[in-house]
Order: C-alpha cells, then structure tokens, then sequence
C-alpha cells in the first residue's frame, strides 16, 4: 500500500498526520484484521491442551444431516 501523508507542523516541528479517508480506512481495517488474529493464536494457544469434537460426530449429534 502508497500512503500520501500531508504532514502538518506546529512550532516547527512535526505534530499531525492527514491521510486520504481511503487509505485511513484501510489501514484501520488492516488493525482490525491484525487484532483478530492475534486473538484467534491467543485462544487456540489457551485451548490446546483441551480435547476437542470431530465436525463429523458434532452433526451426527445434533442430527444435522
């Protein structure tokens, strides 16, 4: 990704950043995604000790199919 940043100064030295609203977005969706997948390592890293269901018996047990 480009970014093109508008730096704006106060007293000389650098103080704000504006970007276009597009790439703001992206970057803040970009956060977000990273934030998610830190969470899914954190609870699959907690959770690897525990057992775990086959998909295929959780649908038989809930007599999806």
């Amino acid at each position: 990704m480009t970014l093109h940043p508008q730096i704006i100064e106060k007293n000389g030295k650098k103080e704000f950043v504006i970007l276009p609203y597009e790439e703001f977005t992206t970057i803040k969706e970009e956060l977000e995604n990273y934030e998610d997948l830190k969470d899914l390592r954190e609870a699959k890293e907690s959770s690897k000790h525990e057992e775990s269901i086959p998909l295929s018996k959780v649908i038989k047990d809930l007599d999806l199919k």
